[in-house]
């Protein structure tokens, strides 16, 4: 089968699973066309049945602003036809699935069919689809898709509540590749940051008021006071600086680190031992995920689609937003004994194979089968 995938190529959650995605249908030998801006950041190396076309902006001096939606049109007009693709998979509703929808009629001029699947995976409805400038364009987009898919019961549930839609949701979980986070633990590089047995508590987002990074460090100052330890933070964004005042302020600051953005993050989550998250809205919560198939516990908090991912005393724990008091001793009863550490370490990985691509692939798959057959 011949599949376009429509993406942001970033770091963040959609642009990943979207790309871990075409690359496991393309060593399944299905012909994968990536459709974006830039490479995806996961694509990597030449790789069997993957061809990526660049949706180039028009430069044309009369638009104050480029109309990427009207480009990302044509492109995939393009590719559909002379690639002779049999099916459209787009991630994030705007501008993604209006732009496939105006593809989808244009190409239906011309005698060509090509149906295309929305998955929607978070910011694209609960943050962006709450801006009601947006909203007629993503209800319209939405309804208008063959099939619709999202990543959570709760992105289900949120977007039922906010937009009017007459499709079926079906609920299509993220997941992740269990075997390309296996790691022997890397005794050097935890000693870098842990020379003296410390543990490690470690966090990765975008660095967005969102993941409230910085109860990440208050959290992490309670627990310093018990216990040795040491914070790793991964990611880049808006907040990195308010952030890094914070962590000097802290009698630990010395126990801080500031990795920046990485493009792979397993090597920081395979020494870890314990990940928190405590962030005021996760529509999915992957990065959680991730830490888990690194056996990391984690200690987050009870929003969004998190409870659908992380399982409470028992893959890590969950408590109210902002409760740090909560989280602090969370962290302590999984990090002060060894033996509840080897547990819930255990128990984190044997809930991240639940969401191993083996077990994700075939829903998709079925999809597809289910719109060209």
């Amino acid at each position: 089968m011949k599949i376009g995938i429509v993406l942001y190529p970033t770091f963040g959650g959609s642009g990943i699973v979207a790309t871990e995605l075409g690359k496991a249908l393309a060593v399944k030998g299905h012909e994968i066309h990536f459709i974006t801006y830039s490479q995806p950041v996961k694509l990597g190396e030449l790789r069997k049945n993957v061809f990526y076309h660049e949706v180039v902006p028009s430069d044309y001096p009369l638009f104050e602003y480029t109309p990427y939606e009207q480009v990302l049109t044509s492109k995939l007009v393009d590719v559909v036809k002379y690639e002779k693709l049999d099916v459209l998979h787009v991630h994030y509703a705007i501008p993604h699935a209006s732009a496939a929808y105006m593809a989808k009629q244009i190409l239906q001029t011309q005698g060509i069919k090509i149906p295309f699947i929305t998955t929607l995976h978070g910011t694209d409805i609960t943050l962006v689809g709450k801006d009601p400038s947006f909203e007629p364009v993503i209800t319209f987009s939405i309804n208008q898709s063959d099939i619709v898919t999202a990543v959570s019961e709760n992105l289900k549930l949120e977007t039922n509540q906010l937009f009017k839609i007459q499709k079926n949701i079906q609920v299509v979980p993220n997941f992740i590749n269990i075997e390309e986070y296996q790691m022997n633990q890397n005794q050097y590089y935890k000693n870098r940051y842990a020379p003296n047995g410390e543990k490690i508590i470690c966090h990765v987002s975008n660095f967005r008021k969102v993941k409230r990074i910085g109860d990440v460090i208050k959290t992490f100052n309670v627990v310093a006071e018990k216990i040795k330890t040491k914070l790793i933070l991964v990611g880049d964004g808006p907040e990195r600086n308010q952030l890094e005042r914070q962590a000097r302020k802290s009698k630990f600051n010395k126990h801080i680190y500031f990795l920046g953005n990485l493009k792979s993050t397993k090597e920081v989550l395979n020494i870890s031992d314990l990940f928190l998250l405590p962030s005021s809205k996760e529509s999915f919560g992957l990065a959680a995920l991730e830490a888990m198939a690194c056996k990391v516990p984690v200690v987050a908090t009870n929003t969004g689609g998190i409870p659908e991912v992380v399982e409470n005393e028992y893959s890590g724990f969950l408590s109210e937003v902002g409760n740090i008091e909560k989280m602090a001793t969370n962290c302590l009863t999984i990090l002060s004994k060894e033996d509840n550490l080897k547990v819930f370490k255990s128990n984190a990985f044997k809930t991240a194979q639940k969401y191993d691509i083996e077990q994700i692939l075939p829903k998709y798959e079925m999809l597809y089968d289910q719109l060209v057959n």
